[in-house]
């Protein structure tokens, strides 16, 4: 393909959404390093981590799609390799989540996500058996081997939305209604299990969901965040402090523990006030929207899962991420894609997300005929 076909059929709508989400994050974390009297080490380094996320999201654009397939299996084994790895290298914060390499920190749950829709996509593109319930056991065991690892570093709400992702994926590939009904119900039987294996820290951020404290209350340690970020939010108003100027004077207004990662949607809230969400939640709606509407137009089975796979998982990660902030849901520790301070997340949603605009370049290459040919 020369450049200028690359060019042209490069989507760039979706390419700018990504660009612009990106600038959204530089400000809302230049506005935490202030807050929190940090001054400007925060900023060069994302700007660093967003330019070579960009280069590797335009450069897996360029060789086909295909080429991933026939290494998925390995880069899946690769990724299970890495969240075993991570048990060898200190805890950080009481969990296990990061290899270190000096002062370059590695995140190998944000990688694994890749490589299991990669794997996942790759295992479903053909089959008939997984259109029966029996055969929906090893897709099944091929997502509970990454959730059990991550689940045990602990990362519970990164863990949790491999499962959203594998009904999306399995509904596209042709599953049918009451077999994924089935999962389903096995899964809502097994949450009383999942909530005995979940430590005191976890239940308490589902409990603490019920029992939000007021704005006159004094929250609790568990109640404490929840309550800064809706306050955070609350505190932009409509057209944020920074049209308008106007800020308090108490410094414990502004005090949001993790507010650069999980809780950044809530610095965008109060910078830009209700405009800035609005144009923040439009700009992933067009992410999701072009992304289905690639799935939609491939006609190859592989492609069209893969970016099905990926536009749902980023899909649960905004809607998760955007409700705790507001109380809606419990606070999980999951960074808003794209926008959040860290470099592992920006560089593999921006690679995912480099395969769904590969996809969108390619909508009319088939390996078979009739590939979602229902039974």
């Amino acid at each position: 393909m020369t450049s200028l076909a690359w060019a042209k059929r490069l989507p760039w709508t979706m390419l700018a959404a990504v660009v612009s989400l990106t600038c959204l994050g530089w400000l809302a974390i230049a506005r935490y390093g202030d807050l929190a009297g940090l001054g400007g080490t925060m900023l060069p380094r994302q700007i660093i981590w967003s330019l070579l996320a960009l280069a590797a999201m335009l450069g897996v654009t360029i060789p086909n799609y295909r080429v991933a397939c026939r290494w998925s299996y390995v880069l899946f084994l690769m990724s299970l390799a890495l969240l075993v790895a991570v048990y060898f290298f200190p805890p950080v914060n009481n969990a296990r989540r990061w290899i270190r390499f000096g002062p370059v920190g590695l995140q190998p749950s944000e990688f694994a996500k890749i490589a299991y829709i990669l794997a996942l996509a790759r295992y479903l593109m053909y089959r008939e058996n997984h259109r029966h319930f029996g055969g929906l056991l090893l897709p099944l065991a091929l997502t509970l081997l990454p959730v059990a690892l991550i689940l045990r570093e602990p990362d519970l709400g990164t863990a949790l939305i491999f499962l959203p992702v594998f009904f999306a994926v399995l509904f596209t590939a042709g599953s049918r209604w009451r077999d994924l009904l089935g999962l389903a119900l096995v899964g809502v039987i097994a949450l009383p299990a999942l909530w005995i294996g979940m430590s005191r820290e976890q239940q308490s951020r589902v409990t603490a969901l019920f029992a939000q404290a007021g704005p006159t209350d004094a929250p609790d340690d568990d109640t404490y965040q929840l309550r800064q970020a809706k306050q955070m939010l609350a505190l932009g108003g409509t057209w944020g402090s920074l049209l308008t100027g106007q800020t308090v004077e108490d410094p414990v207004a502004y005090r949001l523990p993790e507010a650069q990662t999980d809780f950044v949607f809530c610095v965008i809230g109060e910078r830009l006030g209700l405009w800035g969400i609005a144009c923040t939640l439009g700009l992933f709606a067009i992410l999701i929207w072009r992304g289905l509407a690639i799935a939609a137009a491939s006609r190859e089975p592989f492609g069209r899962l893969v970016a099905t796979g990926v536009t749902a998982m980023l899909a649960v990660e905004v809607l998760i991420n955007t409700g705790m902030t507001v109380g809606l849901l419990p606070t999980t520790g999951l960074s808003l894609p794209l926008v959040s301070y860290g470099g592992s997340g920006l560089l593999a949603h921006a690679i995912m997300l480099g395969f769904v605009l590969n996809v969108g370049m390619r909508p009319g290459y088939e390996m078979a005929g009739e590939p979602f040919r229902y039974a």
